[in-house]
């Protein structure tokens, strides 16, 4: 399996464009266009952010069939991200 691929398939499947993913993980588009087509490599820590902006796990992203499509995509990426601090809030205490 190539990485850059399986990234594409799988933004695809949630209906992320290369700018909407990249937003969300923190890293740039252009990285990110250049990860999917095959000419750089990606970090463990750059994929790990790319896995949880499709919130997906590792091992989800590396599994022979495509995760269950976003059960949050009515929220906006914001909603999402507040969301997500809330839920992290309770990790903390």
């Amino acid at each position: 399996m190539l990485v850059g691929e399986r990234i594409r398939t799988l933004r695809e499947h949630i209906g992320y464009s290369q700018n909407k993913l990249a937003e969300w993980a923190g890293i740039s588009q252009t990285h990110l266009r250049r990860v999917e087509l095959g000419e750089a490599d990606i970090t463990v820590g750059h994929l790990q952010l790319i896995c949880d902006a499709l919130g997906i796990t590792l091992r989800d992203f590396f599994a022979e069939t495509l995760p269950e499509e976003d059960p949050l995509s009515f929220l906006s990426p914001k909603q999402k991200a507040l969301l997500w601090d809330f839920c992290k809030s309770f990790q903390e205490h």
